[in-house]
């Protein structure tokens, strides 16, 4: 979960760079991808654990 935190707080810091220093557009679309593979992480990990896990 610390991976899943710090990729959401890197994607709000470089969304919040790029949507506000001019020339700097492409920060916040890599904030927007970033933000992206952290919401595909989780839902990954949440569809494993729903899993019974056989002994």
């Amino acid at each position: 979960m610390v991976l899943v935190l710090a990729l959401i707080v890197v994607a709000l810091v470089l969304g919040i760079i790029g949507a506000t220093a001019e020339g700097l557009l492409y920060l916040l679309f890599i904030g927007i991808v970033v933000l992206a593979v952290a919401i595909v992480y989780v839902g990954m990990r949440l569809r494993h654990s729903q899993r019974p896990r056989l002994r």
